[in-house]
């Protein structure tokens, strides 16, 4: 099963990013292990210095923004 987190501090733009997942995996009917990652150390261990960030299966697929529904389906299918 895919593993999704969203590393980010709570703010605005990481529950932005943790929403358009959720309905990414609506949108393409996949199911996957979602995780909000808001513990600082938690995410200084994926060596990340701007949020929100999108790690998928341990690897980061973005970071510093937040990805449309659409660039997160993208890399679902990938």
């Amino acid at each position: 099963m895919t593993r999704i987190k969203v590393l980010g501090p709570g703010c605005a733009k990481c529950k932005t990013t943790y929403n358009n997942v959720l309905e990414a995996l609506k949108q393409t009917h996949k199911e996957a292990q979602v995780e909000k990652v808001e513990d600082i150390e938690e995410m200084l261990k994926y060596n990340i210095m701007s949020t929100p960030a999108l790690v998928i299966d341990d690897e980061i697929k973005i970071k510093g923004r937040v990805p449309l529904t659409s660039e997160i389906i993208e890399l679902l299918k990938n």
